[in-house]
């Protein structure tokens, strides 16, 4: 099995989901390329050395310069604050390395416009981190409507709704800053929606009427307890949505929705039936396909199992469920089977920047209040 160098940059949770999708890859899948952590970034160095113990990698450094320049490194994971992914990410491709990039891409849409010149430019492979179309489940779905078990698509309809920022007394961070975010509520939750919407309908947004909100104008400044900080990006967010291939829909998004944990819901319309998913419960899907006897009529529930790949990579039978983690796994080895065949890989840098283009046309239509060509 060949090996290939990797260097994660940022240690916080996704960069210790990263690391954790390197170490079990090969143990999960087999065969392919086998990751070797090689070197952690982190600006503090005590941090990165202890990341460095935690994670099994062979050193560590508080330059992320060090690791896009480093010979033994091929694949750079980008999992640092968004106004940093551009200029890292670059640096990478500039050097031929391999980027995974979570997401969104930056805080910009001329940065993410940037990164996907770089990688047209470079012959290595990127990635987004939209987990969420890796899902078993979710892939499934893709195949029912390849396959016309719903009809012809009519209609794509999600909310992603989160508690993380539903607490006002919670203090001011840099994810509601537009300078160091981009938006908010858009940026950080609806990219996963619209992502998915551009995977299931096998089309893309390209016209949208938004709103925002912010529900919680000022915070607690974190290093002046008695001074308050303005929030200048959106709590909440939602938007009309046309597809080039004719379907409507609506997408939203909150961060500040009390009990919703990873409350990303979606429908998917169809002239003959609809799938229903709902990520607190990954897997499962819920498909209703129009029949004869109207007395049994009524949604059944798929439980994700080996019929359904990659599942049978982690587990043997059905029912036993995958987890976060586990489809953190299902991403990288699409990275890594394309960097080994040199096929391409969605979402790329260049399926990314289209998702950009919706956020950003969100955006727009929420502060002008009419409809924006994407």
């Amino acid at each position: 099995m060949t090996e290939i160098g990797v260097g994660v940059i940022g240690t916080g949770f996704m960069g210790k989901a990263h690391s954790i999708a390197y170490s079990a890859s090969a143990s999960v899948f087999g065969t392919g390329l086998r990751p070797k952590l090689e070197i952690v970034c982190d600006l503090s160095p005590q941090r990165a050395s202890q990341r460095a113990t935690d994670l099994g990698f062979s050193r560590y450094t508080d330059k992320w310069q060090e690791v896009v320049e480093d010979p033994a490194v091929q694949l750079v994971s980008v999992c640092t604050p968004n106004d940093t992914h551009a200029e890292i990410a670059i640096a990478a491709l500039a050097r031929g390395k391999n980027v995974w990039c979570e997401k969104p891409m930056s805080t910009s849409l001329a940065d993410s416009a940037a990164m996907a010149e770089a990688a047209d430019s470079a012959k290595a492979h990127t990635i987004i981190g939209y987990n969420y179309t890796k899902n078993p489940a979710v892939t499934h779905a893709r195949r029912l409507v390849e396959e016309g078990r719903i009809g012809r698509i009519s209609g794509f309809f999600c909310r992603y709704d989160v508690d993380n920022e539903a607490d006002g007394a919670r203090p001011w961070s840099w994810r509601m800053s537009r300078a160091s975010s981009g938006t908010g509520a858009n940026g950080d939750v609806l990219s996963h929606v619209i992502s998915i919407a551009h995977f299931l309908t096998g089309s893309e947004i390209c016209r949208v009427v938004g709103d925002m909100a912010i529900v919680h104008p000022e915070r607690r400044d974190p290093n002046s307890p008695d001074s308050l900080k303005n929030v200048d990006n959106d709590d909440m967010i939602a938007a009309l949505v046309h597809f080039e291939n004719g379907v409507h829909g609506h997408i939203g998004a909150s961060r500040v929705t009390w009990g919703r944990k990873c409350g990303l819901r979606w429908e998917l319309h169809g002239t003959e039936g609809t799938i229903c998913f709902d990520q607190e419960r990954l897997n499962e899907l819920q498909l209703f396909t129009r029949g004869d006897d109207l007395a049994m009529a009524g949604f059944r529930t798929l439980l994700t199992g080996p019929q359904h790949p990659p599942y049978a990579a982690f587990l043997p039978n059905g029912g036993h469920s995958l987890g976060y983690m586990d489809v953190k796994i299902c991403e990288l080895h699409d990275l890594l089977s394309a960097i080994e065949t040199g096929k391409p890989v969605w979402p790329d840098f260049q399926a990314g920047l289209k998702i950009e283009k919706v956020m950003d046309a969100v955006d727009r239509s929420a502060l002008s209040g009419k409809w924006e060509d994407v």
